[in-house]
């Protein structure tokens, strides 16, 4: 990295950075208290509250949220008249799944080949480092030059919704004329990159009736309407021949004019078995990032050991259709659920519900937060230009923050490149990655502040 104040503060940094990461990562503190007892993720909100009030923040909180976790929460008065800005990161994380078949154990932060491996050193409590590296930069080099919150999510794993719920009801709390969202990823390591888009979701019961109960299959089959048979041929028709997603209504010809995602690389990403062709047209970006997704997520029906010869009377999937920016979720599960009743063959009886969802998010990149942003990560990464990546996952809370500040610019950063493989076992943080967008996110506020 070049020879800049901010920059060279940060490197010094960095051995104190790993281990306040390993304190964290030692917190077993997933949000699932039948797993892993509630008080590793007490404690584990606790030890953010405990730096926030070391570096001067005021206001420190531990939030209890309608879900039954905490969030913490803190302010950091800056400058008469300067902007504000929200600074978000979560510190739960996901199960370790086998920890047998981790190569280091899960809740002992680990170096090997250049990388810090442990549950949650990416997704997302590198991200608070990240934040307070950024933080104590400035603070070395003459200032935070904006009123700074931060809040530190404690069960955003979970989806559970407990911190989107308590900032409606509280909507000043995080008002900011800006928010980082350091839980996002770059492209590649190296690569500074901003996500720009994501797609929301909606999640919709189906269930199909066709008689008052099962029937002997040699006895009725062939005439006796079979409500599973039903089912598959509704399910079969919202995929047209190439796989691609078809919902009466629906768009699905939308195009990324962003960053590419190389076709091989997305194969090898995913691991798509050899000679299994991936699905729809288009380019990769376009089908996952800007072009709607469904999933049969789950069929209720006779396993297949145990099943006896019978005519099914009722059947019923649980779908996922991911929506993406420009189309409103309620619409489209709508769109979705009229398309189910159509398609439902032989007058069969259909009923659907939907049990979940969250609209898509797109930000302004016109906007002088992502000019103060790309200026930035154009000095931490020399060489590199700010990249714009779309995500084909929902991030709830964007969505409740852009409808409780509208006019606040909302940016998403963060550590979970690919090789991070987050959520995954063996998941682990790029130090390099981590140094760099400490850097970046300073400047970015820096930048921001003159703006």
């Amino acid at each position: 990295m070049s020879s800049n104040p901010v920059a060279e503060t940060v490197a010094s940094l960095m051995p104190r950075a790993r281990a306040e990461l390993t304190e964290l990562v030692a917190f077993k503190s997933v949000a699932d208290f039948d797993q892993f007892p509630k008080s590793e993720s007490e404690g584990a909100a606790r030890w953010v509250a405990d730096a926030l009030r070391a570096e001067g923040f005021e206001d420190v909180a531990l939030l209890d949220t309608p879900d039954g976790t905490q969030s913490v929460y803190g302010y950091l008065p800056g400058p008469e008249g300067a902007r504000t800005v929200l600074l978000y990161a979560h510190y739960d994380v996901q199960p370790p799944l086998d920890e047998a078949v981790w190569s280091t154990p899960p809740f002992e932060l680990t170096e090997r080949d250049g990388r810090w491996y442990g549950r949650g050193a990416a997704d997302c409590k590198g991200g608070l480092i990240m934040h307070l590296l950024a933080l104590r930069a400035l603070k070395a080099n003459g200032g935070v030059p904006v009123h700074l919150k931060v809040i530190a999510e404690g069960s955003e794993e979970m989806g559970t919704g407990g911190l989107e719920r308590y900032a409606e009801q509280h909507p000043d709390l995080l008002a900011a004329d800006t928010i980082v969202i350091g839980d996002a990823g770059n492209f590649r390591v190296g690569l500074p990159t901003v996500t720009t888009t994501l797609r929301g979701m909606t999640a919709v019961r189906v269930q199909i009736d066709t008689l008052e109960g099962n029937l002997h299959s040699g006895q009725f089959g062939g005439a006796a309407p079979d409500a599973l048979g039903a089912l598959i041929r509704v399910l079969d028709s919202l995929r047209a021949e190439d796989g691609s997603t078809t919902v009466d209504g629906l768009t699905g010809e939308s195009s990324w004019q962003g960053l590419q995602y190389d076709e091989q690389q997305f194969r090898d990403d995913a691991k798509v078995l050899d000679g299994v062709e991936l699905l729809g047209s288009g380019t990769v970006a376009d089908r996952i990032w800007a072009r709607p997704a469904v999933t049969v997520l789950g069929i209720d029906c006779p396993p297949v050991v145990g099943a006896t010869p019978s005519v099914q009377s009722s059947a019923r999937a649980l779908l996922s259709l991911r929506v993406p920016p420009g189309v409103d979720a309620a619409d489209a599960t709508k769109l979705l659920q009229a398309h189910l009743e159509n398609h439902t063959p032989w007058g069969a009886r259909v009923r659907t519900e939907q049990t979940g969802q969250g609209q898509p998010f797109r930000a302004d990149t016109s906007s002088p937060a992502y000019q103060a942003m790309a200026d930035a990560m154009a000095v931490a990464y020399p060489g590199e230009e700010m990249q714009y990546a779309g995500q084909g996952g929902s991030i709830p809370l964007c969505n409740t923050l852009a409808a409780l500040y509208p006019d606040a610019e909302i940016l998403l950063i963060g550590l979970s490149e690919p090789e991070a493989q987050i959520h995954a076992v063996n998941e682990s943080v790029s130090p390099q990655e981590l140094e760099r967008l400490s850097v970046a996110e300073a400047l970015f506020l820096r930048n921001y502040a003159a703006s």
